[in-house]
Parts: C-alpha cells; sequence; structure tokens
C-alpha cells in the first residue's frame, strides 16, 4: 500500500465528462509512490501530494507563471521545496491536468480519457519523485517505470506505437 496520501482539486467543471476522474488519478499516483513501483524512492507515512484537475486556460496560466511557457501542455508537476522536505515537510508536491489537452491528446491518440488521466498522474507522480526525461536515458528510464506502473494498472502501453523521445516533448 502507497504511503501518500492524495487531495484532488477541481478548477475546471469539464472534468465532469469523466466522473471517475478523481479516483482515477488519486489511484495512478498513489501506484507511482507506492514502495513496491520500483521507483527506489520510500515515502514516509502521510506524505501528500496535490493534484489540481484544470483547464488549459489554467495550464497555460501556470506554466507562464513557472516555466515562462506561454502555452498549455498536458500535465505539470511543482515539487515540493528541497528545504522543506529536507525539514522533514510531507508534502511532496503538487501535480495540475488541462482537460482539454488530455482530452485531444486521448482522442488522437485513440487512447481511452481515463487510461490517458492515469498516465498522466503516474508521469506526474514520477516527476515529484524526481524523476525526468531531459535526456535520453532519462526518459528512457522514466517511461519504463511508467510502463510498469500502468501496466499493473490494467493500462495499456502509451508509449507502443510511437516515438519515446518525441513523446517526452509534450
Amino acid at each position: 500500500m502507497s504511503a501518500v496520501e492524495v487531495e484532488v482539486l477541481f478548477q475546471a467543471a469539464a472534468w465532469s465528462a469523466l466522473p471517475d476522474a478523481a479516483a482515477l488519478v488519486e489511484r495512478a499516483v498513489q501506484a507511482a509512490c507506492d514502495d513496491g513501483a520500483g521507483v527506489g524512492v520510500v515515502l514516509a507515512e502521510g506524505t501528500t501530494i496535490v493534484v489540481l484537475l484544470t483547464d488549459d486556460a489554467g495550464l497555460r496560466a501556470l506554466n507562464r507563471h513557472w516555466r515562462g511557457k506561454d502555452s498549455a501542455t498536458n500535465v505539470l508537476s511543482f515539487p515540493a521545496p528541497e528545504v522543506a522536505r529536507a525539514a522533514g515537510e510531507p508534502h511532496l508536491g503538487d501535480i495540475a491536468i488541462a482537460f482539454e489537452t488530455v482530452e485531444r491528446e486521448a482522442a488522437a491518440d485513440g487512447k481511452r480519457l481515463a487510461d490517458h488521466l492515469t498516465h498522466l498522474g503516474v508521469h506526474g507522480a514520477l516527476h515529484l519523485l524526481g524523476y525526468d526525461h531531459e535526456i535520453t536515458e532519462d526518459a528512457e528510464a522514466m517511461e519504463a517505470l511508467e510502463r510498469a506502473v500502468l501496466a499493473r494498472l490494467g493500462v495499456a502501453d502509451p508509449y507502443a506505437d510511437t516515438d519515446p523521445i518525441a513523446e517526452t516533448s509534450r
């Protein structure tokens, strides 16, 4: 069982199109953080992550403010500051996911919306755990973990029939 507690907040009514969105993303984040997932990180009991289910406008504002990129994206992760983690603060960080982008990507790739949301929950959680995909070797390692966690959740390989490095640029 995962030591992480996930709080899901809704900022966009569009997520009502996926009534089980909160449960899906909570399960995905917990699975990624589970000490049996192979991520190499053991979290203290009571560790928290907040997931904001928002829309493209919300993600665009966050992306512009925090990353200097004036565009929406599918998922952003905001790890808690190292100083807070070193002091033993239980909050690992925050994840934000944009409905319209997720819906558009799922349709374009022929994926179920629920499966794509699950993938992005796992992806965002791995970022909070220190994984990244800026260089090829790191991208391959992160994608391997995503595949393993998603397989345990019954979600098909999201990178099948795609270029894994190009996929990370989303």
